[in-house]
């Protein structure tokens, strides 16, 4: 029996391959970003353009060299279906910190427009082309704090609390619960992220 699709499940599902890169990104979960596109899924990002495999050796070695993180976050999302084939366009702000903390290569906001040739294929929708358009940049060297007092903190480990309550509950994407994420030793930096203890370096290629 074939999969049950309606107009507002291909939509659903397409919004949820946005959401799911974003995770993957933020989280270092790069087998949730993989499974956000075909296996020939072309990817365009400033300082990039190529296959996915290729897109996922450059980039995630720039997101581990990171101290602190990234945060994607998505506001307006338009898809254009056409039976098998959407344009999906999705506006967001992608957030970049890391030590040094007043270095700007490091430390700055984007404002992006993910444009996405979705395709159904093999039973799924995924990224068959993705265009992230960088709209503007916006230096964020030296306006880190600390938070303010003791609370939950974000980390790039299986110590983050997402990960630890779909581990709890048995819930979530399978990527996600894979093993292996939670061997980087985790530490604090100075305004209160965690962080994977690794070396930070001068580059300003947003994911």
């Amino acid at each position: 029996m074939g999969v049950q699709r309606s107009e507002w499940s291909d939509r659903q599902q397409i919004h949820d391959v946005v959401l799911r890169y974003c995770r993957g990104i933020d989280r270092l979960d790069f087998g949730l970003v993989r499974s956000a596109y075909h296996p020939d899924a072309i990817d365009h990002h400033t300082g990039f353009s190529g296959g996915v495999d290729d897109y996922l050796a450059w980039v995630e070695p720039l997101l581990r060299a990171r101290l602190g993180g990234t945060m994607h976050i998505v506001g307006n999302h338009l898809v254009e279906l056409r039976g098998d084939t959407a344009i999906s366009e999705t506006y967001g702000q992608s957030v970049h910190w890391g030590e040094p903390y007043d270095d700007a290569r490091v430390n700055f906001t984007t404002g992006v427009r993910f444009v996405d040739h979705m395709a159904w294929r093999d039973g799924r929708w995924a990224i068959a082309e993705r265009w992230a358009v960088r709209e503007w940049t916006r230096s964020d060297a030296g306006r880190f704090k600390r938070k303010e007092a003791d609370g939950p903190s974000g980390s790039r480990t299986d110590e983050d609390p997402l990960i630890r309550l779909q581990h709890k509950l048995g819930i979530g994407h399978g990527p996600g619960l894979e093993p292996g994420l939670g061997h980087q030793h985790a530490g604090r930096d100075h305004v209160g992220h965690e962080h994977a203890g690794h070396e930070a370096h001068g580059t300003e290629a947003g994911a």
